[in-house]
């Protein structure tokens, strides 16, 4: 009787450890996968449309964005140097990029100049970054917006901490949304 015991126990026992060991699988299977989120970085539209300002304005961003993923290593930033317009974003070419660089999400940015002052007298240089996010099927998923004068009320200071500020407002703006909403992944 007591090995019918023994058994029964042990045979139950290895059914259960077998269990726990595939759903342990599967769910690694899964932490896995969204442990590797690639997110797509387009060059922003800059406004006005000034080449000397468009270097730095780049440069700028994706020091911002670099800086802001550092803090979440899930994710992945993918800097493309290439420009979508961001009013009439295409839905094929977002899904294009997303499947050959094989990311879950796109972000069409733009930045947009404006001087504080009056007339000549300029007293600093505040920028508003908008953000659009897109899934790799080309929907867009979220749209944000910052504006540095109006959130920090930022009066001096360079144009590339304003785009950094921006930036990281505009980002931070989104998580709020998602988290909000909860239906990023």
């Amino acid at each position: 009787m007591k090995n019918f015991y023994l058994l029964t126990f042990s045979l139950l026992t290895i059914i259960s450890l077998t269990a726990c060991q595939s759903a342990y699988a599967q769910n690694a299977k899964t932490l896995k996968d969204l442990k590797g989120i690639n997110i797509l970085y387009f060059n922003p539209e800059v406004f006005p449309d000034i080449e000397e300002i468009k270097d730095p304005t780049y440069s700028a961003f994706y020091a911002a964005v670099s800086e802001k993923n550092h803090h979440f290593r899930n994710y992945k930033m993918l800097r493309v140097d290439s420009y979508i317009p961001f009013d009439s974003v295409d839905a094929e070419s977002i899904m294009e990029f997303c499947r050959n660089n094989n990311a879950q999400f796109a972000i069409v940015p733009k930045v947009k100049y404006f001087k504080v002052g009056f007339g000549k007298y300029i007293f600093s240089n505040q920028v508003i970054v908008s953000l659009k996010m897109f899934d790799s099927a080309g929907k867009m998923v979220a749209q944000t917006d910052y504006d540095t004068f109006k959130k920090n009320a930022r009066i001096l200071g360079s144009a590339e901490n304003s785009i950094k500020i921006g930036t990281e407002g505009a980002m931070n703006n989104m998580a709020k949304d998602f988290s909000k909403s909860k239906r990023f992944f």
